[in-house]
């Protein structure tokens, strides 16, 4: 899932239907990703989601960075936190951990 945030050096400042056309002209949908609409993941206005994941990844820090990730177990618990630079593939032993829970 992906969250689009405008926290960031105002890199997001679209409305949720012009990012999804962004991200549906450049095949982000076909690649198996849920688009979800744009949320605050850091301060005051946090989303309710970004909220659960941080308590629950143990890191309550702010979001550095676009990018930054969250693996989520198929039960809905947080397996880790990850920095916006840490690429999907440098984590794909974490990722068959969490997906060995079933």
């Amino acid at each position: 899932m992906a969250f689009p945030c405008n926290q960031f050096g105002g890199q997001e400042p679209g409305t949720n239907a012009e990012i999804k056309a962004f991200a549906q002209a450049r095949g982000f949908e076909g690649a198996g990703a849920l688009l979800m609409d744009k949320i605050d993941v850091n301060g005051g206005g946090m989303s309710p989601v970004y909220a659960y994941l941080k308590s629950a990844s143990g890191d309550t820090s702010d979001i550095g960075w676009n990018f930054g990730k969250f693996l989520v177990r198929p039960d809905g618990t947080v397996a880790g936190r990850y920095a916006p630079t840490t690429g999907p593939l440098s984590i794909d032993k974490d990722i068959q951990a969490a997906l060995a829970t079933r």
